[in-house]
């Protein structure tokens, strides 16, 4: 078991009196980390070292903080088995996507490199002569970054890259149940060169992170805030966030929902329902929530749903399965209120239903399911939109199912909850893909394609309860984390108002060709 502690401006901080532990959840007598956490005032202090770093860092050049970037990318190539086994062990997700999750960050430094030579803006023609205009991107300045642990490495460096790339300077807090990892990262984006004080990890429980933050925006230390995790806590920073008038980025939970249509491949759709609905115990923010199935077939999708979802490996995550077990207990403890929405529904999936022990066994379980945090997938049929289990993110292993007549009525379905994050459509016809995308509210969509991947060069990011329509990755993240600055230089040796000293060429609005 290692120690965690926060580090600013490159040195540890001294162990707190109070700790948490990180466990590991498919074995939960392997503490993989002892968490000091930080106070409200060790918070601040952090962001206000970020804060005095930041102009020195500003004035590197662009392309040169992209050589940071890309040897980020390469110390990340270098250590990703390592890296992906401790996510592994950590949180519990399986090792062949843990190791997908790493190669997401190699990806996103590989991308950010080459914009480092990149942060255009614009020369502009003037309404006047002997007068250029020009467009500049600028950093924010300093940015505390709040992360979950279900994606510990990947999602973080969404956010740390670009806007370290942009010559702003961080302050990263991660959840309590990832440390390890999320030292782990820290340490690698350290060796590549960054400054002190560049970048800032601090480790802290959910209500002394707000209380830090809060503060510091008040100290005028934080100018940007990037968050990823629940549409409660979005909703809250949000608030804080606009009481200084200032814009966060949030990345919040989801409902996906999956359309299938009547003339859908069938396989391809439950191929893809398995995979967003049951990777990573369905603990991501674009899990599929919700399958809304043509009348047509929806009797036989979800006999065929139901077949491939038993027959799913599910267990160890150190083998090859679909899936492990729940992040950590705080997850389980909530997941278990999700399962009581169920009621007299009818469930399809597995041997039963909840935590999987000896007395509520899995068929084809691997590895012993006595020593961890792991739960039945569950297909609920039948869902109605005054359900719950309709209406609201459930983040554990269960996905619904309802019919459609219309698709009309299925964009209805899909947009009801009232997220917007990412969504899918299985169909052979052009006119209902179109018609799909120009109707539903999320920010992502899919063709044949499950609600969960995202590539590093696209834009990711959802509206309504998942978010304030702010993107990352690609970039479009760029917008997070530079400002405009315009520049007008006159040259004339005299003052031009605009609008006023314009030149105005006269038409002949009275002229006719010959008839």
């Amino acid at each position: 078991m290692q120690t965690v502690t926060s580090v600013v401006s490159g040195r540890p901080l001294p162990v707190a009196d109070r700790t948490v532990r990180s466990v590991n959840p498919a074995d939960l007598s392997d503490v993989v980390a002892a968490v000091s956490l930080a106070r409200p005032h060790e918070i601040v202090g952090a962001c206000r070292t970020a804060h005095e770093a930041q102009a020195a860092w500003a004035a590197v050049p662009a392309p040169v903080r992209g050589r940071v970037v890309s040897s980020i990318g390469r110390l990340v190539e270098a250590n990703k088995d390592r890296l992906a086994r401790l996510v592994t062990r950590e949180i519990g997700k399986p090792y062949a996507e843990a190791l997908g999750e790493v190669q997401e960050i190699i990806d996103t430094c590989d991308f950010f490199l080459g914009e480092g030579r990149r942060l255009y803006g614009q020369t502009v023609p003037s309404e006047m002569p002997d007068k250029q205009l020009f467009t500049f991107r600028v950093p924010v300045g300093t940015a505390m970054i709040i992360t979950a642990g279900n994606f510990p490495v990947a999602v973080p460096s969404w956010y740390l890259v670009p806007a370290l790339l942009c010559g702003n300077t961080v302050v990263w807090k991660p959840a309590e149940y990832a440390a390890a990892s999320a030292h782990a990262l820290y340490e690698l984006f350290a060796h590549a060169g960054l400054p002190e004080g560049v970048l800032n990890i601090v480790h802290a429980d959910g209500p002394d992170t707000f209380a830090g933050l809060s503060d510091a925006l008040v100290a005028k230390v934080v100018d940007k805030v990037g968050f990823t995790g629940s549409s409660r806590v979005g909703s809250r920073i949000g608030s804080l966030c606009g009481l200084h008038l200032q814009t966060p980025c949030l990345e919040l939970g989801g409902k996906n929902p999956m359309v299938v249509a009547e003339d859908a491949d069938l396989d391809l759709a439950v191929e893809a329902a398995l995979f967003s609905g049951f990777g990573t115990a369905g603990q991501r923010c674009t899990s599929l929530g919700t399958v809304i199935v043509h009348e047509s077939v929806h009797r036989e999708f979800v006999r065929r749903f139901d077949a491939v979802t038993r027959s799913a490996p599910v267990g160890d995550p150190a083998q090859d399965v679909v899936y492990g077990p729940l992040l950590a207990e705080r997850f389980a403890e909530s997941y278990e209120k999700y399962l009581g929405w169920i009621g007299d529904r009818a469930t399809y999936g597995s041997t039963g239903v909840g935590r999987i022990t000896a007395d509520n066994p899995r068929e084809g379980f691997v590895g012993d399911p006595s020593t961890g945090l792991y739960y039945h997938p569950v297909i609920v049929d039948g869902l109605e939109v005054e359900d719950e289990l309709f209406r609201h993110e459930t983040f554990g292993p269960i996905v619904g199912v309802m019919p459609y007549g219309t698709l009309d009525e299925a964009i209805e379905l899909a947009d009801l909850p009232g997220y917007g994050l990412s969504s899918s459509i299985y169909t052979t016809d052009p006119a209902k893909v179109f018609a799909f995308r120009a109707g539903i509210g999320a920010g992502m969509v899919s063709v044949n394609n499950s609600t969960s991947g995202a590539e590093a060069h696209l834009p990711f990011g959802g509206n309504g309860r998942s978010g304030n329509g702010s993107r990352q990755s690609g970039q479009w993240v760029l917008d997070q984390f530079t400002r405009w600055q315009s520049l007008n230089w006159d040259y004339s040796g005299r003052l031009q108002k605009a609008q006023m000293d314009v030149a105005v060429i006269e038409p002949d609005p009275d002229f006719r060709l010959d008839a």
